[in-house]
C-alpha cells in the first residue's frame, strides 16, 4: 500500500516540482511518512544522504504540532457534525495499540514508532502519546528517536537490498 502511494503521488507531482521537494512532501502526510518518503526517493532516483534528510526533517515536522495540539483538535472538532465519529475511531484505533506504549513507556513508544509496519509511525506515535497525556518535553525525543531508526531500516530496504519496490 505505501508503495502504491508513494507511486501515486509521484505521477501526480513529476515534472512539477523538483523530487527533492515531492519526497518531503510524501514524508510530512500520515500514512506514508518516513517510509513512503525514502520508497518515493529511491524511485525518483534521490541519493540516500539527502534523502534520508529530506524524509527524517519531513516526518518530524509535525510531530510537535500532534503533540500539543491534537487533543484540542479532538475537542473542538468532536462536537462538529461528521467528525464526531471519525474522532472517537481514531483515538480507538490508536489508543488500541497503545498497549506496548503503557507496559513499556518509553521503550514501547520508540519501538512502536520505529518498527516500519501498517499503522506504526510518528503520526500514531505522537497521537498515542499525546492520548496517553505524556509530556511533550519526554515523548518528542522518542518518537524523534523512533523515527530515526525507522529510516535506518528503511534505508536498508530501500537502497541496499536489491530488487526492492521493483528497481
Amino acid at each position: 500500500m505505501t508503495q502504491t502511494l508513494a507511486n501515486d503521488l509521484i505521477q501526480l507531482l513529476r515534472d512539477k516540482i523538483p523530487n527533492e521537494l515531492i519526497v518531503f512532501i510524501v514524508s510530512l502526510l500520515p500514512v506514508l511518512e518516513l517510509r513512503g518518503g525514502l520508497i518515493a526517493a529511491k524511485l525518483l532516483g534521490v541519493n540516500l544522504v539527502p534523502a534520508f534528510a529530506i524524509c527524517y526533517l519531513g516526518n518530524i515536522l509535525p510531530i510537535p504540532f500532534i503533540l500539543i495540539f491534537i487533543k484540542n483538535i479532538f475537542n473542538f472538532l468532536r462536537n462538529k457534525k461528521g467528525f464526531s465519529k471519525l474522532i472517537k475511531k481514531l483515538e480507538e484505533r490508536s489508543l488500541s495499540k497503545s498497549e506496548k506504549v503503557k507496559r513499556w513507556r518509553n521503550f514501547g513508544l520508540i519501538m512502536f514508532v520505529a518498527i516500519p509496519l501498517p499503522g506504526t509511525g510518528g503520526w500514531t506515535g505522537a497521537l498515542i502519546a499525546a492520548l496517553l497525556e505524556m509530556p511533550v518535553k519526554k515523548s518528542f525525543p522518542l518518537v524523534a528517536l523512533g523515527v530515526l531508526i525507522a529510516g535506518l531500516i528503511m534505508s536498508v530496504v530501500a537502497y541496499v537490498i536489491p530488487g526492492t519496490f521493483g528497481l
